[in-house]
């Protein structure tokens, strides 16, 4: 099986109580990844002390995504690349899709902003059940 990287709306999605069979498959398979950004804004969404504690326990144990300067180059070559083709990406949307595409992982969203950009690069997106 191959790797997955989650996109903060999917971990919104979960915690919620949304079924994410892949997510879970991934977790109990040790597949799941995590960009340095979907973390950050985890972490900065209202929480108690206890849930703070358990959400980070829960991030401690997923492999962290490799994000080192090259990383960064083609999150802005992304962006720019992206930008020509008429679509507007933020830096972290950019690091969590090129988190993906370096990985060679499909992504797990619910952000419609992917599937544009996956029309434009060999992004792969994940399946979400529907409704």
């Amino acid at each position: 099986m191959s790797a997955l990287v989650v996109d903060t709306s999917s971990w919104i999605a979960y915690f919620a109580g949304a079924a994410r069979p892949a997510l879970e498959e991934a977790l109990e398979e040790g597949r799941a990844w995590l960009p340095a950004v979907v973390a950050a804004e985890l972490l900065s969404g209202r929480l108690g002390a206890r849930q703070r504690r358990r959400l980070t326990s829960l991030l401690d144990d997923l492999p962290l995504a490799p994000a080192d300067r090259g990383h960064w180059y083609r999150v802005g070559k992304l962006r720019a690349f992206l930008r020509e083709e008429g679509i507007s990406i933020s830096t972290p949307e950019a690091h969590v899709a090129q988190c993906a595409l370096d990985l060679g992982a499909a992504l797990l969203t619910e952000d419609g902003i992917f599937r544009l950009v996956a029309g434009h690069t060999d992004l792969r997106l994940a399946a979400i059940p529907s409704p």
